[in-house]
């Protein structure tokens, strides 16, 4: 579904990416697990079209995401890290204004429909300022849903977020990716690409340095988690990561 060769890019002097090769499958759940300033939100961004690569080139769908950006955004739904609701409307008039820009067919309906998948319907015609954190990140991930993207992008979806919220996250993107949606997520915490994902990519200072699915990088490395595999890959193993036997 997405086909990352070559990818780089430069602002100045500085390369927030250099060279990424991946590429993730139809219906996969893909994490982009590193520390901050790693790269993963300068990919996100690139998978969305929103910024250009430096070089190399991203295919979303079979589509070049620098020359036919608006069929990759016809495919995609995008959540970014900062939440952008409009907190005087209610969440029904915040999904509402997101059909109407899309002018999806029957908004009323497919706006209804949405609430009750998120467990807001009785909370719908409540203000955004009203809810809670976990209530609003629900939403905001409904609003990228509801024009019925073939892949979802999240960066950073649960951070901020207590550990009872975030597992409910978790709940809802597993039912995300069941319901035949390929998803791609940033995450800080290790906990979370172990229990999401079904692969992983390790970014560190621009650069894939492992990659695979969780099990197979706590086997390759001999350490129980993925948050040894970062320290191990820091303390100097980075080109046996980038080049497999």
């Amino acid at each position: 579904m997405i086909r990352v060769h070559a990818a780089s890019k430069r602002y100045g002097t500085r390369a927030a990416l250099d060279g990424v090769e991946l590429s993730v499958g139809a219906g996969e759940i893909f994490g982009l697990l590193g520390p901050n300033g790693a790269g993963k939100s300068t990919l996100v961004g690139l998978m969305a079209t929103i910024k250009r690569p430096s070089a190399g080139c991203i295919r979303v769908g079979g589509h070049d995401t620098v020359r036919e950006p608006e069929a990759v955004r016809r495919l995609i739904g995008l959540v970014f890290q900062e939440n952008n609701l409009d907190r005087e409307l209610t969440a029904r008039q915040n999904l509402a204004f997101q059909a109407r820009l899309h002018r999806l067919d029957a908004a009323a309906a497919r706006v209804a429909a949405m609430l009750d998948r998120l467990g807001l319907t009785e909370h719908a015609d409540r203000p955004v300022e009203d809810f809670s954190g976990g209530m609003r990140r629900r939403l905001v991930i409904g609003r990228a849903l509801l024009t019925g993207p073939r892949v979802l992008l999240l960066d950073e979806p649960t951070t901020g977020l207590d550990p009872a919220i975030r597992r409910d996250l978790w709940t809802l993107v597993r039912q995300i990716r069941d319901a035949g949606c390929t998803v791609v997520l940033t995450t800080h915490y290790v906990e979370e690409a172990e229990a999401l994902c079904d692969r992983v990519a390790i970014l560190r200072r621009g650069r894939v340095v492992a990659q695979g699915t969780p099990a197979a990088l706590r086997a390759r490395y001999a350490l129980p988690t993925l948050e040894e595999v970062v320290l191990a890959l820091d303390a100097g193993n980075e080109r046996d990561a980038r080049c497999p036997a």
